[in-house]
C-alpha cells in the first residue's frame, strides 16, 4: 500500500507493500526453500522474495482477485494460485509444496483496487455498490447494504468498522432501503453523511466501507482459517509473518501465535508450558518508521508480527 518505489519495476504502482525489506526479512529466506506470499497484489513482495532465492528456491502467490495476474513475473520458480490464501493448505499439497520455510501475509486492501473506480471499494468514486475481491463470488457490496437484517448491519458496523454510532446508521440505511434500493457508492455516501459530524466525515466513511469490505469478502474467516493452516504446512523453524491494517486482525494473529488460538485462552502442559504451535519472535508488534509514514499515509495503521514454527 504504498507509492511508487524509485527502484521498483514500473507496474509495481498497482501496489507496493508497506515494511517490504523488513517483512521479507523476516522470513530469513534459505536460496533453496520454499515460500509463500499469501496476497500477491502487485508482486513486491514477491519479486523481493525471489531476488533472494536460489535457482531451487520456490514461490507459490496467492491472490484472488484476477487483476493480479497482470503483474506476474516471466520466473519459473514462481507459482501462482488464482484463489484465496484460506485455502492455503489445500493448495500446497495439490502443488506438493509442504512443508514450506516461510508464508507471508499483507493483509487489506491494494492501492490498485482503491483506485478502480468501478470497484465500488473507495467512497470518493460513484459506483456501483460491489467491493469484491473476486469478482465471481457471489455476496457484493450491494446485498449487504440492501439484504442484511438490521440487527446483522449494526454487528458489521461495530466490529468491522468501530463506528460508534452504529444502531443509528443500521436504522438510517433500513428506512433508506424501504424507498428504494440503494444501488451506488454515492447514494450510501449520502445516507452516510446523515449521521456523522462534517469534521469526521471522510474518516466515518472509510470506516463504513472497510466494514462492508471485510464482511462482503470474509476477511477475517480467511485469516483465521490461513492462521490455523500455517501450523499444519511450515517446518519446524519456518517462519509466519503477517501485516495487518485492523485491530481485529491484528488481535487474532497476536492470539494466534501467543496461545494457538484465536480468542487467547492459555493452554498448557502438565509442566506448564504453553501448548502452541508457534513462538512469537517479538511480544509487541513492529510498527513502520516515521519516514514511511510520512511517505505513505496507509502505513500508519500497519503492525507486523512474526511467529516461528515449533
Amino acid at each position: 500500500m504504498m507509492e511508487l518505489h524509485p527502484d521498483a519495476p514500473a507496474n509495481s504502482g498497482y501496489h507496493l507493500p508497506v515494511m517490504l525489506q523488513e517483512s521479507v526479512d523476516a522470513l530469513n529466506i534459505r536460496p533453496d526453500g520454499t515460500y509463500v506470499d499469501c496476497t500477491f497484489g502487485g508482486g513486491g513482495h514477491s519479486r523481493e522474495i525471489l531476488s533472494r532465492l536460489g535457482p531451487n528456491g520456490k514461490l507459490v502467490a496467492f491472490d484472488r482477485d484476477a487483476d493480479a495476474a497482470a503483474n506476474l513475473p516471466d520466473d519459473k520458480r514462481l507459482i501462482f494460485v488464482p484463489h484465496s490464501f484460506q485455502f492455503l493448505y489445500r493448495f500446497l499439497r495439490y502443488t506438493q509444496c509442504i512443508p514450506v520455510d516461510g508464508i507471508l501475509a499483507d493483509l487489506g486492501i491494494s492501492s490498485h483496487q482503491i483506485d478502480e473506480a468501478n470497484r465500488g471499494f473507495a467512497h470518493r468514486y460513484d459506483a456501483e455498490l460491489d467491493m469484491r475481491m473476486d469478482r465471481q463470488a457471489t455476496l457484493h457490496a450491494g446485498m449487504v447494504v440492501n439484504e442484511y437484517p438490521e440487527e446483522a448491519l449494526v454487528r458489521i458496523f461495530r466490529n468491522y468498522g468501530e463506528i460508534s454510532n452504529a444502531p443509528k446508521l443500521a436504522a438510517r440505511i433500513a428506512d433508506a432501503r424501504k424507498q428504494h434500493e440503494i444501488r451506488s457508492t454515492g447514494a450510501l455516501c449520502d445516507i452516510l453523511s446523515t449521521c456523522t459530524p462534517a469534521q469526521t466525515k471522510f474518516k466515518y466513511f472509510s470506516q463504513v466501507f472497510q466494514a462492508i469490505r471485510m464482511e462482503v469478502n470474509g476477511e477475517l474467516r480467511a485469516l483465521e482459517a490461513m492462521l490455523e493452516q500455517s501450523a499444519e504446512v511450515l517446518q519446524t523453524g519456518g517462519r509466519l509473518v503477517v501485516i495487518s491494517y485492523h485491530s481485529l486482525e491484528d488481535r487474532m494473529v497476536k492470539h494466534f501465535l501467543a496461545t494457538g488460538n484465536m480468542e487467547g485462552k492459555r493452554e498448557t502442559d502438565l509442566y506448564g508450558n504453553i501448548i502452541r504451535p508457534f513462538d512469537p519472535e517479538q511480544s509487541r508488534a513492529i510498527m513502520p518508521g516515521d519516514e514511511e509514514i510520512n511517505r505513505n499515509r496507509r502505513a500508519r495503521s500497519a503492525k507486523m508480527r512474526v511467529g516461528i514454527k515449533r
